[in-house]
Order: structure tokens, then C-alpha cells, then sequence
């Protein structure tokens, strides 16, 4: 038996794994425009959700099948970017409804209901994640920034790819210099005044904190007496063994809150921001060191109250 490996034979397997089907790849399967048209239609097993794009079951179709089936409507060199991007690359952040494309200048795409396509003449390389192309997460948080007028919007949006260690300010910089400039203005006036070293540093400790098999701590943390008195703070605190992580807030010889910190018996696990960037390897060996011996110490009669102001 022959085994057929064209282009289109192999992207027509690739779409049927996820569910979503082209006109091209049904043409190639032999199902004509109008047999498609029967099978998506009322009482059919298919759903069309875009123009000459279907579901392969009639249910309704899931973010990921959506991503799939745009990036099959608008074709090869498509580009995910905006919030779903963002999201591809570990950030938390709500998914805008619509999804955000990137599409080569020289496409004139038609328009689709829910989707959004920006023609660019510099298309980023691709970044395949479970088998989507995504753009840079600064390229992403950037493009969104450029469609904001709220300044406030504009630097949370700019902050995310620093705050999860993604990008620092240079690359973002890079990115918009020889990005569409359209929009940029604000951007680049709330990114010059950005405090790029506190955001990055937590970036930086999620990075070195992946190198470890250790929980999820909470972050930003006020640390308090059972008086409630404040003791000192924790860019990371893991509540059930009493271990604090200083990275940003450990400034110098005026702060003496670790004192006060270590005299109820907390242990302190403290680093600078450039100790995590230049030695990630060394700070997560630490790190777990810090709470092996946080876990075989009595658990210190304090209690953290979170940015929510609740307590535990």
C-alpha cells in the first residue's frame, strides 16, 4: 500500500488531531464545499467556525480548538499573539475573548467574528508550544499595550513578561524599537519609568524556584506576631513549615526586620536580585537546603497576613 506524505495530506492528520478541518484538506479527502456544508449543518455532526473551517463534532468548540481552527483560517506563517500568548507562555492573565493574530503584511485577511489580525512586516519567529505558534511573550504583552489608553493598563500589561521573568527591559525596549510604531508612544513613556529591577527580580525567582521540587509559596507576604504586630515581610513565605524568601526586600544594613524575624525562629532564606539572575543554579540548591532545615525546625509562632488582608 502507497503511503501518501504530501504537504497537504500530512497537515490534513495534523488538523484531524485536533478536531478542526480545512475546505483545502477536505477537498484533498474528496468532500466536496456542499457535502461539508450538509454535515455542518442543522441536525449535522460538524460545526463550521470559521469561513471554510469546521469542528469535527457538533459541540461548542473549546479555546484550544478555536486557536487551531484561526491559525487553520488565516494559513501558514499565522502567529498567536495578545492574551493567549501570554497565557502559552505560563503567565496568569484572563483571556480577552477575542484571539489576536499576527499575519504577514502582504494578506489581505478577511474578517472573522471574535478574532483580531495585525499585518506585520516583521513577523517574530514562531514559538510552537503543544503544537501552536505563539510569538514572544514581550511581543505579546507589547501588542496588547499598544491597543490600551489607560497608563495604569498600559504598565500592567508591559510588567507581565518581567514580573514572570520573561523578558527585562532591554528585550522589551528591542521589541518596540523594531516593532510597529503605531500606538507605541505611551508605551514606551510608561516603560522608560518602569522599576524594571523589583519586577524582574520576581521573575527571576520563579525561574530559580522551577529548579526546585518545592510547593508554591504565597508571595508578598507581611509576617506578624500572634499580637498581629508585623515582624518583617517575605517575597515568598511557605506557611506550614515558617519559611520567609528575601530577594527583594532584603536592602541592607537599615533593615533589620530579619532580626526580628529570626529571633521568633523563622527561618530566612535571603538573596540579592543579581545573585538570582547571575547564579539561578546556586540560590535553588539554597532555597532547598533552606526549607529542609525550615521542615525539621518547630514551626515559629507567627502567622502571615496576605496583600488580601486575610490571615493565616
Amino acid at each position: 500500500m502507497t503511503t501518501t506524505t504530501s504537504t497537504d495530506s500530512l497537515a490534513f492528520g495534523d488538523l484531524v488531531s485536533h478536531g478542526v478541518l480545512h475546505r483545502r484538506h477536505l477537498r484533498v479527502a474528496g468532500i466536496s464545499d456542499r457535502r461539508a456544508a450538509q454535515l455542518s449543518g442543522p441536525g449535522g455532526p460538524w460545526r463550521q467556525v470559521y469561513s471554510g473551517v469546521y469542528l469535527v463534532h457538533d459541540k461548542p468548540p473549546s479555546r484550544e480548538e478555536l486557536l487551531h481552527a484561526a491559525v487553520a483560517r488565516y494559513g501558514r506563517g499565522t502567529i498567536i499573539t495578545g492574551t493567549d500568548a501570554l497565557c502559552a507562555h505560563g503567565i496568569s492573565h484572563p483571556r480577552t475573548p477575542e484571539i489576536h493574530l499576527l499575519v504577514p503584511h502582504n494578506r489581505r485577511p478577511a474578517n472573522e467574528p471574535s478574532v483580531i489580525t495585525y499585518r506585520t512586516a516583521r513577523m517574530p519567529e514562531a514559538i510552537v508550544i503543544d503544537g501552536l505558534p505563539y510569538t514572544s511573550a514581550a511581543r505579546a504583552a507589547l501588542d496588547l499595550a499598544r491597543r490600551e489608553n489607560d497608563p495604569d493598563e498600559i504598565a500592567r500589561l508591559v510588567s507581565l513578561p518581567l514580573y514572570w521573568g520573561l523578558a527585562d527591559r532591554a528585550e522589551l525596549t528591542t521589541e518596540l524599537n523594531t516593532g510597529n510604531q503605531r500606538g507605541s508612544a505611551a508605551v514606551r513613556t510608561v516603560l522608560r519609568n518602569l522599576d524594571d529591577q523589583e519586577t524582574f527580580a520576581h521573575g527571576q525567582a520563579l525561574r530559580v524556584l522551577q529548579r526546585t521540587p518545592l510547593p508554591t509559596p504565597q508571595w508578598n507576604v507581611a509576617v506578624c506576631d500572634r499580637r498581629g504586630r508585623r515582624l518583617g515581610t517575605a517575597d515568598a513565605w511557605w506557611d506550614e513549615i515558617g519559611l520567609a524568601w528575601r530577594y527583594r526586600t532584603a536592602a541592607g544594613p537599615e533593615d533589620f526586620s530579619h532580626l526580628a524575624l529570626a529571633a521568633t525562629g523563622t527561618v530566612l532564606f535571603r538573596c540579592t536580585p543579581r545573585q538570582l539572575r547571575e547564579s539561578p543554579e546556586e540560590m535553588s540548591t539554597e532555597l532547598l537546603n533552606a526549607y529542609r532545615h525550615a521542615a525539621r525546625t518547630p514551626r515559629p509562632k507567627v502567622r502571615a497576613v496576605y496583600k488580601t488582608g486575610s490571615a493565616a
